[in-house]
C-alpha cells in the first residue's frame, strides 16, 4: 500500500476511534455525562491517540531506517572493481535505484509481470534499450551485476512495503482495541490524554535539540576525518586557499575568513544605521497611519529570497558601482575591474538586514516604558534629547543583542556572496576587489560529484563546523548581554 493511502487509512480508523469511544464512554454511564470521569471528549481522544500515534511512530521510523538498510545491503553486491576510477558507490547506487525504479514501473504498467522483472538478465536481454524505452535514464551500461543487485533492491523494497504495512495496521488495530476495551465511566480518560499530550510536547521539544546535535556531530566526525588527511596547523594557521584534487592542496582558512568578515562588516556598516534610524523614527516619530503602513512595507524586504538579493547585486548594484569606480569613472581611474567585489555584496547583504535590525530594535524602544520619556520631558529635555540620553541608552543591550544576531545572519549568508562578492579567496583591504567567503567555499566544494574521501572534499565540513562555532559564539554573546544588561520594567 502507498504510504499516503496508509496515513489517510490510519486517519480515518483514528476518526472512528474518536466516535466509537466517546460513545461507548457515554453507554457506559447511560447516557449521563455526569457519571463520567471525564468530558466525553476525552474518552474519543484516548482511543484516536492509542490509536494513531503508535502507528505513526513505527511508520516513520521505518521509513528512515529500510533505505538505509537496503543500500547497505544492496550496495555490498556490487564489486569493487565495478566502480570506475574518479566515480564512488553513491553513484552506483544512483543507476541500481534507477533500474530498480524502471522495473517497478514496467511491472506496474504491465509491460512485465513480477515474475519476468526479477528473472530478467542483461546477459540476454538489452536492458538499457528497455529502460530508455519506458524513460529510465542511465549514466552507465548496465552490467549484469547491476541488474543482479536492482532486482534485489526492488524485491527487499517491495517485501519491507509489505511488512511495514502489516506492522502499521497490528499497531493501529491493536491500539484501537485496548483503548476501546478500557474506556468506560471510571477511567481516568483526562489524565491520560493530558499526559500523552505533554509527552508529545516534550518530545518535539526534544527534537529540535536533538536535531541541532545530530547536525553538529555530522560535521565534527566528518572533521575529525579531514584532519586525519589534512594537516591541522595549515588548516588553521596557513595562508593560502588552493584546492586542487591532486594531493598537494593548501587548505587554510584564514583568507576565507577575512573575506566572510570584511563582507559581513560591510553589511553591518550598511544594515545597523538605516535600520536603528528605521526603528527610531517608527516607535518615535511616525503616527499611527504611518506606521502601520511603513513597517509591513519594511519588513518585505525579510521576505524576499535571498537569490533575488543575489541578482539584484550582480545585475544592479554591481555595475552601478563599476560605472563609478570603474575604468573612465571616479576620477578617471579604474578602481573596479569588474561587478563582483566585496563592496557589491556588503552593500546588498546590508539592505538585506535592514528589517532584521529594524524590527528587532523597534520592539526593544518599544519596550522602554512611556513614563520614563514622559519624566523626561517633564523635566524640561526635548523630544530628540530624550531619545538621546533616555530611550536609547535604555534599550541599548537589546540593540547590541539585535546587532549581533544580525551579524551572525550576515556571516551565514551563501546566495548573495555566491553572485555579487566573487569567488577568489585573499588578503585584501581594497572593498572593490573581489574576494570569496566560508559559505562560497563550502557550496563550491560540495558542488559535483563527490565521495568524501579526499582532504578537498570534507575541508567543506571543517568549514562549516568552524563556521557553526563562530555564528554560535556571536549568538551566545548576544543573549549574555541581553541578559546581562536588560532593564526589567514592571
Amino acid at each position: 500500500m502507498p504510504t499516503l493511502w496508509l496515513v489517510v487509512s490510519l486517519l480515518v480508523l483514528s476518526a472512528a476511534g474518536f466516535v466509537f469511544g466517546r460513545q461507548r464512554a457515554m453507554s457506559s454511564a447511560e447516557g449521563n455525562a455526569k457519571e463520567l470521569h471525564s468530558l466525553p471528549s476525552y474518552y474519543g481522544h484516548n482511543v484516536a491517540f492509542t490509536t494513531l500515534i503508535p502507528a505513526l511512530g513505527a511508520l516513520a521510523i521505518w521509513l528512515l531506517v529500510q533505505p538505509m538498510f537496503i543500500e547497505n545491503r544492496v550496495s555490498g553486491m556490487i564489486p569493487a572493481e565495478l566502480v570506475p576510477e574518479g566515480s564512488s558507490l553513491s553513484l552506483m547506487m544512483s543507476d541500481v535505484r534507477r533500474v530498480a525504479d524502471g522495473l517497478d514501473f514496467a511491472v506496474d504498467n504491465g509491460v512485465l509481470s513480477g515474475a519476468e522483472a526479477s528473472a530478467m538478465d542483461a546477459a540476454n536481454t538489452d536492458v538499457r534499450a528497455f529502460l530508455a524505452g519506458i524513460g529510465v535514464a542511465l549514466g552507465a551500461e548496465v552490467s549484469p551485476e547491476i541488474l543482479v543487485a536492482a532486482q534485489t533492491y526492488r524485491q527487499m523494497s517491495n517485501t519491507g512495503g509489505i511488512l511495514m504495512t502489516v506492522l502499521v495496521a497490528v499497531l493501529a488495530l491493536a491500539g484501537f482495541a485496548w483503548s476501546y476495551m478500557q474506556t468506560h465511566k471510571d477511567f481516568r480518560a483526562r489524565n491520560v490524554v493530558e499526559k500523552g499530550v505533554m509527552s508529545l510536547l516534550i518530545f518535539a521539544a526534544s527534537l529540535a535539540i536533538l536535531t541541532t546535535i545530530g547536525i553538529v556531530l555530522s560535521m565534527f566526525f566528518e572533521t575529525i576525518n579531514f584532519f586525519k588527511l589534512h594537516n591541522a596547523a595549515d588548516f588553521f594557521f596557513g595562508s593560502t586557499w588552493a584546492p586542487n584534487f591532486r594531493g598537494d592542496s593548501e587548505l587554510s582558512i584564514l583568507p576565507l575568513l577575512w573575506g566572510t568578515l570584511y563582507v559581513s562588516f560591510i553589511a553591518l556598516l550598511v544594515a545597523v544605521p538605516v535600520g536603528l534610524f528605521a526603528a527610531v523614527y517608527l516607535s518615535e516619530y511616525a503616527n499611527n497611519t504611518v506606521r502601520s503602513f511603513a513597517k509591513p512595507l519594511l519588513e518585505i524586504l525579510a521576505g524576499i529570497p535571498t537569490i533575488v538579493y543575489g541578482l539584484f547585486a550582480l545585475l544592479t548594484v554591481g555595475p552601478l558601482l563599476v560605472g563609478t569606480f570603474g575604468k573612465g569613472g571616479f576620477l578617471g581611474v579604474e578602481w573596479m575591474a569588474g561587478a563582483t567585489s566585496v563592496l557589491t555584496a556588503g552593500v546588498v547583504m546590508g539592505i538585506m538586514l535592514i528589517p532584521f535590525v529594524s524590527s528587532l530594535s523597534d520592539d526593544i524602544i518599544n519596550a522602554v516604558p512611556q513614563a520614563m520619556r514622559d519624566g523626561s520631558l517633564g523635566l524640561g529635555a526635548t523630544k530628540s534629547e530624550t531619545i538621546r540620553q533616555v530611550v536609547l541608552p535604555a534599550a541599548l543591550p537589546g540593540i547590541v543583542g539585535a546587532v549581533l544576531l544580525a551579524a551572525s545572519r550576515a556571516i551565514g549568508e551563501t546566495m548573495i556572496v555566491v553572485m555579487g562578492a566573487g569567488a577568489i579567496a585573499k588578503f585584501s583591504g581594497n572593498p572593490l576587489e573581489s574576494m570569496t567567503t566560508i559559505t562560497t567555499r563550502i557550496v563550491s566544494q560540495l558542488t559535483g560529484d563527490t565521495d568524501f574521501a579526499s582532504p578537498e572534499t570534507l575541508v567543506a565540513f571543517a568549514l562549516g563546523l568552524s563556521l557553526f562555532v563562530l555564528t554560535l559564539g556571536l549568538n551566545v554573546l548576544a543573549l549574555y548581554i541581553v541578559r546581562k544588561y536588560r532593564e526589567q520594567y514592571e
